[in-house]
């Protein structure tokens, strides 16, 4: 059971590094994949991460699922510390908190079917009947449009629907918070946007709150309430979705967004205004501060 107290998701100051290089002779160094992060992933809210590759999200993210421990700092679900990896609690803690990752076919058994692989996710964690778990799980496929599907094998399904499996089997277990680390990026960009609005409607209807991982700009500014901003390791800037994606206060931030393409020239002008406007009032700033 999830204690009472402060609601969401709130990670501090945390810190993962991985050593490189070294051998028989060299010492191996280490670098900061994530440094020095926090943020509070509000109740019912989805917060974007962007930033390019190795930016340190993915690994952030699978802090937060509790799946990866930090070399410091602490990750708080509801109120309550993740337990250490591995032990009762925090197996309890784990059903609370799904991950979608990019590819569904990695994660799938390919010798099952779907309804047995969401069935079993769910018999895993609760004790139910097989009558129970064979509804819960068929009213889980049902919502996520495969209710005809469910006995097909992963092969004979599209990449889409497979993803859609994956989904169903991870919000089977009614978790609070579902982490999409690239959820979509490996998907047609016609069934990136059925993805995108599907779990836009379960956010709602099941009351989710999300964390979504992407180097997508686009896909995430459609779907996120606040965005944060990974550079090496750090979060840059982290604010609501809007007036980040209109005027970013940090210039990797601006590049970012200026790597968007634009659905017309005029957008594009008008973008570029923001970010020359926003450059000024930068260069404006520092030379007050330079000048007291």
């Amino acid at each position: 059971m999830i204690e009472a107290g402060e609601t969401g998701l709130r990670v501090t100051n945390l810190v993962q590094s991985y050593s490189m290089g070294g051998g028989l002779f060299g010492k191996a160094e280490s670098f900061n994949a994530v440094d020095q992060v926090s943020f509070h992933l509000q109740e019912g809210e989805t917060l974007g991460i962007v930033g390019e590759s190795g930016s340190g999200k993915s690994t952030l993210g699978r802090m937060a699922a509790g799946i990866e421990a930090p070399r410091s700092g602490q990750v708080s679900f509801w109120g309550q510390a993740y337990a250490p990896i591995g032990s009762a609690l925090w197996r309890q803690q784990r059903r609370h908190v799904q991950v979608v990752f990019q590819n569904p076919a990695a994660v799938v058994d390919p010798r099952w079917s779907i309804h047995a692989q969401v069935r079993e996710a769910l018999t895993a964690h609760e004790k139910l009947s097989r009558s129970e778990a064979d509804d819960r799980s068929q009213d889980m496929l049902t919502m996520v449009g495969l209710g005809t599907m469910g006995s097909r094998m992963p092969h004979q399904l599209s990449g889409g629907q497979l993803q859609r499996a994956v989904i169903a089997r991870a919000l089977v277990l009614r978790p609070r918070l579902v982490i999409c680390d690239e959820a979509v990026s490996a998907l047609d960009v016609s069934v990136q946007a059925q993805i995108i609005n599907l779990l836009l409607e379960l956010r709602e209807t099941l009351k989710l709150s999300l964390l979504f991982i992407s180097h997508d700009l686009s896909v995430v500014r459609h779907i996120s309430h606040r965005v944060g901003v990974m550079h090496k390791g750090r979060l840059l800037e982290i604010g609501d979705a809007s007036a980040l994606f209109d005027a970013p206060r940090h210039e990797y931030s601006r590049q970012l967004l200026a790597a968007i393409p634009a659905d017309t020239p005029r957008q594009r002008r008008e973008r570029d205004l923001r970010n020359f406007a926003a450059v000024d009032a930068s260069a404006a700033n520092a030379h007050l501060e330079s000048s007291k």
